[in-house]
C-alpha cells in the first residue's frame, strides 16, 4: 500500500497486557477472517465460561436442568439491558431466524392475508413469509428498493406495498446481502397508525448498533447475539411488544408452557443452554477490555478502510468504480463491487466464498444482488488493517483471473 493509504489505518486494538487483540480469539491463524457478519467469533473467555458450564451441567444433570429456568431469566435481564430492552418483552431463542419462526407460527389466521418483505431479505426469513401466506390462502408482496435508495425512497417503497389485506410487515433494520439500513422506525411508526403487524429482522443490530430498539415501534424484533455481540453461536433475542405478545410460544413445547411470556421460553427440555448463559461473559469482555463505543467506532473506521483499499484494487483490475453507494449505509459493514461473472446469484456467491476459503485462506462474504456480486467486508476487534490490505493486494487479482475465466 502507498504511504498515503496506510497512514489512513486506523492502529490495531491490543489487550490490556499489549498482545494483539487476535488472541483473545480461537481463530485459525492460517486464515484471513473477513467475515465476521456471517457466523461471528467468540472470544476465548466466553469459550470457556461456556465450558464451564457445560461440566457443571453433566456433573449433576439432575440438579442442572430444574434450576435452568431460573439461570436463564437471570441471563434475560443482562442481556436485556444491554439491548436496551425491557426484560419482560424479551425472550432467548437459537438466532434470528427462529425468534421469526416464532412469530410465524403463533400469528392468528388471516384469511387471504398478504406479507409485505423486501427484495433485500434474508432468503430463510422470506421462505418462512412464503410458507405462512400459503397457509393464510394469501400471498407475499415484495417491495423493490434500490440498493441506492436513501431513506425516504426506501419508506415509500415499503409502504406501496402496504394494504388493506396487509397481515404481516417484514423488514429488516441492517440488510444481510447489501449491508444497509432500512428506516425500520419510520415504517413501524405507519404500520402501527395503520394497525398492522410489524417484524423486524435484526439479525446484524445488537452491538453493530448503540441502540437498536431506540424510537423503533414494533410488535416483533428478533436479534443475533452471536455475531457483532461475540455471545455464544445458538444465541439471540426475540423482543416482542403489545397485544400480540402474550400469545407467543416456543416452537418446542415444555413444561413451561403453562408459564406467561417470555417465561414460557426459558423451558426448552433438555436443550443444551449454556450458550445463553455464557453471553454475558462475551459481552462484559469487549466492555471491560475496550468498551462498546470505543469498539464499534473501530470496526467502523476499519470497514472503511478496508473498503478504500478494496475497492481501489477492484477499480484499478477493472477500469470500473467498485464502490457502492448503499443509500443507509450501516457501521462495520461496507459493499464492494466485484468484476463482472462473478457472484452474480446467491448460489454463485455461496461457491465463490468455498473457493475463496479453500484457494485464497480467506473468510469471506460473497453476495448478490439484482444479479449483480458483491464482496461484504465486516471487520471487528480482531481485524487488522493489513487484512483488507492482503485481500486487495492477493486476492482481488486473482479475482480478476478468475471472473475472466467464466466471461464468454
Amino acid at each position: 500500500m502507498s504511504e498515503t493509504d496506510v497512514s489512513t489505518a486506523p492502529r490495531p486494538l491490543l489487550l490490556a497486557d499489549g498482545r494483539p487483540a487476535v488472541d483473545a480469539w480461537s481463530l485459525d491463524p492460517a486464515l484471513r477472517h473477513l467475515n465476521h457478519g456471517s457466523f461471528g467469533a467468540v472470544p476465548l473467555v466466553a469459550q470457556e465460561r461456556q465450558n464451564a458450564l457445560r461440566a457443571e451441567m453433566e456433573r449433576a444433570p439432575v440438579v442442572w436442568f430444574p434450576e435452568l429456568p431460573g439461570r436463564i431469566a437471570a441471563a434475560r435481564t443482562g442481556i436485556a439491558a444491554f439491548l436496551g430492552a425491557e426484560a419482560g418483552d424479551l425472550a432467548l431463542v437459537p438466532n434470528a431466524s427462529a425468534g421469526v419462526s416464532v412469530v410465524y407460527a403463533n400469528l392468528e389466521n388471516r384469511a387471504g392475508g398478504e406479507i409485505v418483505v423486501t427484495d433485500h431479505g434474508y432468503g430463510a426469513v422470506t421462505m418462512g413469509a412464503e410458507r405462512l401466506a400459503r397457509r393464510w390462502g394469501g400471498r407475499v408482496r415484495t417491495a423493490r428498493v434500490p440498493l441506492d435508495a436513501d431513506e425516504e425512497q426506501a419508506y415509500e417503497a415499503v409502504m406501496a406495498e402496504v394494504g388493506d389485506a396487509t397481515g404481516l410487515v417484514v423488514v429488516d433494520q441492517i440488510t444481510s446481502a447489501t449491508a444497509r439500513r432500512l428506516p425500520v422506525e419510520r415504517i413501524g411508526a405507519e404500520a402501527a397508525r395503520r394497525g398492522v403487524p410489524f417484524l423486524v429482522d435484526a439479525a446484524h443490530a445488537p452491538a453493530l448498533l448503540a441502540a437498536p430498539l431506540d424510537g423503533l415501534t414494533c410488535d416483533f424484533w428478533a436479534g443475533n447475539l452471536h455475531k457483532w455481540a461475540c455471545a455464544p453461536r445458538g444465541t439471540a433475542a426475540l423482543v416482542a411488544r403489545g397485544p400480540l405478545r402474550d400469545g407467543l410460544h416456543p416452537l418446542i413445547d415444555s413444561w413451561g408452557a403453562p408459564d406467561p411470556y417470555p417465561d414460557r421460553f426459558d423451558q426448552q427440555g433438555t436443550l443444551d443452554a449454556t450458550n445463553y448463559l455464557a453471553a454475558q461473559t462475551a459481552l462484559d469482555f469487549v466492555d471491560s477490555t475496550w468498551g462498546w463505543d470505543t469498539a464499534r467506532r473501530y470496526m467502523d473506521e476499519l470497514a472503511s478502510y478496508g473498503e478504500r483499499v478494496v475497492a481501489a484494487a477492484v477499480t484499478a483490475l477493472t477500469g470500473e468504480d467498485a464502490r457502492v453507494d448503499v443509500g443507509m449505509p450501516v457501521p462495520g459493514m461496507r459493499l464492494v463491487r466485484l468484476p463482472d461473472g462473478l457472484a452474480d446469484s446467491r448460489v454463485a456467491a455461496d461457491a465463490l466464498r468455498d473457493r475463496a476459503a479453500a484457494e485464497l485462506g480467506v473468510e469471506a462474504a460473497f453476495t448478490a444482488f439484482g444479479g449483480i456480486g458483491y464482496v461484504r467486508l465486516s471487520a471487528h476487534l480482531y481485524n487488522t488493517a493489513a487484512d483488507y490490505e492482503y485481500f486487495a493486494e492477493r486476492c482481488v487479482p486473482l479475482l480478476g483471473e478468475w471472473a475472466r475465466a467464466v466471461r464468454p
